[in-house]
């Protein structure tokens, strides 16, 4: 009986000590930082029905690990009144880890808006599949920012794939800024089936820019495009293209150099 008890009350005391272990708090992971809108910009022109209403802005995600997926901007145009006169909600590309997405827009309004704003839903969060290093940036090259006649500015330029495998489809974007790297507007375009080693040439027009505002300055990115990071990640799980492709036109050694080094240093 008395073994019994002791068995009993081994077990009872195990039990306990199970318990109090397993509700112990897991440590709490870090975090995530949400999507910060670094800039934004709107302008207004007249046109045949209306008021064309155009946007610029740039998402910066801190998070170096994390893709931000399924984000949502919602453009807001009120009156001098107080009343909304034009809404739109624009789904936006996956802000890539530690970088940030550059987006444009343009809408219709029947009056004038007094002033734009730009929101936005919190992003989805999703650990990516390969280091930060491995998501690279699209080179972008001669670029070029022309002036037409009726104050729209014409931006051209080169868009290069830093990847092994083809990429489907990439978004570039164009944000013009002043003399004070302010940002005053911005366009998108579209190029496909982007090969490595052949950069596809990309044309895209900002128009609603003010006349009283000198450009100064513009800066081209690419991006891959979707809600998703998917895209992103097949490219760098394909790995980067070799920079080197060119076959050595010069005749190979006839004797290894080393070793030659090598035999006169011990005679």
């Amino acid at each position: 009986m008395i073994l019994r008890s002791r068995t009993v009350s081994l077990l009872a005391l195990g039990a306990i000590c199970l318990t109090g272990c397993t509700s112990e708090d897991q440590p709490a992971q870090p975090s995530l930082k949400p999507l910060a809108l670094k800039e934004q910009v709107s302008n207004i022109v007249k046109s045949a029905d209306g008021y064309a209403v155009s946007w610029a802005g740039v998402l910066n995600n801190a998070n170096p690990w994390h893709f931000g997926e399924h984000v949502v901007a919602t453009i807001v145009g009120h009156d001098a009144k107080g009343a909304e006169v034009v809404r739109m909600d624009q789904p936006l590309d996956a802000v890539p880890p530690g970088g940030q997405l550059a987006f444009t827009g343009q809408a219709k309004a029947a009056q004038r808006p007094a002033k734009v704003s730009i929101q936005y839903r919190p992003a989805q969060w999703r650990q990516a599949a390969r280091i930060p290093s491995a998501f690279q940036r699209f080179p972008v090259s001669r670029v070029q920012t022309l002036r037409q006649k009726d104050g729209s500015y014409l931006v051209t330029g080169y868009v290069s794939n830093p990847y092994r495998v083809t990429a489907g489809s990439l978004v570039v974007n164009a944000m013009l800024r002043d003399q004070s790297g302010k940002l005053i507007g911005g366009g998108s375009t579209f190029v496909d089936d982007v090969k490595a080693g052949r950069p596809p040439r990309f044309v895209l027009t900002v128009s609603g820019v003010p006349k009283k505002v000198k450009v100064a300055r513009t800066d081209v990115s690419a991006r891959t495009w979707g809600s998703t990071g998917k895209p992103y990640e097949e490219l760098a799980l394909a790995g980067m293209a070799p920079v080197h492709t060119v076959k050595p036109t010069t005749e190979p050694f006839a004797e290894d150099r080393r070793t030659q080094i090598v035999s006169e240093y011990k005679q």
